[in-house]
């Protein structure tokens, strides 16, 4: 009877070891999460993973661009003069990010978690050209210097923003 117990102990010890090994082998396939952008409008929010991130290596300007001109499949109503807030985590606010439209950079660089742009007119008339439907805007992460040029570039969160109105 001990011979058959030592068995299943030895049985029951191969299956424990073999379901840990292919536990982390399942888990090294996955790739780590990124930070988290969000972006909100009256009381309708989206979120997103990054679109380019590198685990916070330097992507470089000439990338973050690229990637801030990938359309974003998340969308968001916005009605002209309202409220767009847009929340980032705490490690892409230690970098600093600013907000870009159309793959423009359109703000200076921020350090905060939250950021709200109040009564901004995203979609005003264009001379001689009708407001536009949609706008592309994407929180880029990159860092804040005393001359103002950013030198690192490390991620793009992408949003694709609807016009209510037109």
């Amino acid at each position: 009877m001990t011979t058959m117990q030592a068995a299943v102990r030895r049985r029951r010890a191969v299956a424990v070891a073999g379901a840990v090994s292919a536990g982390l082998l399942v888990l090294s396939a996955c790739d780590k999460p990124t930070p988290r952008a969000t972006v909100t409008v009256g009381k309708n929010s989206i979120s997103a993973e990054a679109t380019c991130y590198e685990d916070g290596d330097n992507l470089g300007q000439e990338k973050a661009t690229k990637c801030a001109l990938k359309k974003a499949s998340d969308s968001i109503e916005v009605a002209q003069s309202e409220t767009l807030r847009i929340g980032v985590d705490p490690k892409i606010a230690d970098t600093g990010w600013a907000l870009w439209i159309n793959g423009q950079q359109v703000t200076t660089v921020y350090k905060k978690t939250y950021y709200s742009f109040q009564g901004v007119d995203l979609f005003a008339d264009q001379q001689g050209q009708a407001a536009p439907k949609t706008l592309y805007i994407s929180v880029v992460e990159q860092d804040k210097t005393k001359s103002g040029a950013s030198e690192k570039y490390k991620g793009v969160w992408n949003f694709k923003l609807v016009n209510s109105d037109a």
